[in-house]
């Protein structure tokens, strides 16, 4: 494992990345706006147009895509470690699944804004307690019992989801739609995502040495002295407010929360105390990045986000499924 020393030089290099992601998307659309147009939107002289579109457009969607990323990508990190499965994910598991409904059930009753959420994280949560109770059983799980049990989990919630659109109001029907594929074009605000974001990586820093324990079984946490129930429902209860914050902001995005934790394990190892904050970071930045393409692949039409996210991150889980053999 890395030793506490690698830590800051990975994080720092990360978060260099993140800025000039951001950048980019600031840049990039239907008008360019090259670097200094982007220094001169603070000063007296700039662009009105410039300030419009990338202030109040391009900026609230690029955050809001980062700071999406970043929840899906720590949760996807924690599922990992607790199921000590590389192939666990929010979107695989139907944890996305489980928010959407809470929040489409409380959206059809014309609920607030914060019954919403709340609404989400009982879905997240229901559904993350359903997949390990259902795949634990009386035995330990294995990595076809686990998948199982979430693809059909996932399906169920499916269901659920159709269900509700077909006695939802019909004028309301394509919005619910994208925002059902993973869409932020209508992402109102990215604080919500981000202070979130911000607020587990502090919360989950201290936890990394616990959680390098637990990943190598319950088991052995207990030995060696680790608090092994508390940390599990710490995990589930991080896990499920973290995606249910994610499909309020955007919508069910898949497969941020297996590609990214992957790829950094491959590149830094197995160490929790790096592998969560850089999760943020690059989860973000890979988010950050699709959202791009979802803008400029086919403009002036906009894709939704979770589509791109799909095309990167099914060939990567039919790879972690093949090598699990």
């Amino acid at each position: 494992m890395p030793g506490l020393a690698r830590v800051w030089p990975s994080l720092l290099v990360l978060s260099v990345l993140s800025v000039l992601t951001l950048l980019l998307a600031l840049s990039i659309g239907s008008v360019h706006v090259p670097l200094s147009g982007l220094l001169a939107l603070f000063g007296s002289n700039a662009d009105p147009l410039h300030q419009t579109l990338v202030i109040e457009l391009r900026l609230p969607r690029a955050l809001a895509a980062f700071g999406t990323g970043g929840l899906l990508a720590v949760a996807g990190a924690l599922m990992q470690v607790l199921l000590r499965n590389p192939l666990a994910d929010p979107y695989v598991l139907g944890l996305s699944g489980g928010a959407a409904v809470g929040a489409l059930g409380a959206m059809l009753l014309g609920l607030g804004a914060l019954a919403v959420s709340g609404s989400a994280f009982v879905g997240a949560l229901v559904s993350t307690v359903l997949v390990f109770g259902l795949a634990h059983g009386t035995g330990s799980w294995t990595p076809t019992r686990l998948l199982l049990t979430g693809v059909v989990v996932a399906a169920g919630w499916g269901a659920v989801i159709t269900f509700m659109l077909v006695i939802g109001p019909t004028e309301r029907l394509p919005g619910m739609l994208y925002w059902l594929m993973g869409d932020l074009a209508y992402a109102r605000s990215p604080w919500p995502a981000l202070s979130m974001l911000a607020l587990a990586c502090l919360v989950l820093a201290p936890l990394g040495r616990s959680l390098n324990v637990l990943a190598r079984g319950p088991l052995q946490a207990a030995t060696l002295g680790v608090a092994v129930r508390p940390l599990e429902w710490t995990v589930f209860l991080a896990a499920s407010l973290l995606t249910s914050v994610a499909v309020i902001t955007a919508g069910t995005i898949g497969f941020v929360g297996l590609v990214v934790p992957h790829m950094l394990r491959l590149v830094f190892g197995a160490d929790q105390r790096l592998i969560l904050p850089a999760s943020a970071l690059a989860g973000g930045s890979l988010l950050v990045l699709a959202d791009i393409g979802a803008r400029t692949l086919m403009a002036p039409e906009q894709l939704p986000v979770g589509v791109i996210t799909a095309l990167l991150g099914v060939p990567t889980f039919l790879y972690l499924l093949y090598r699990s053999r």
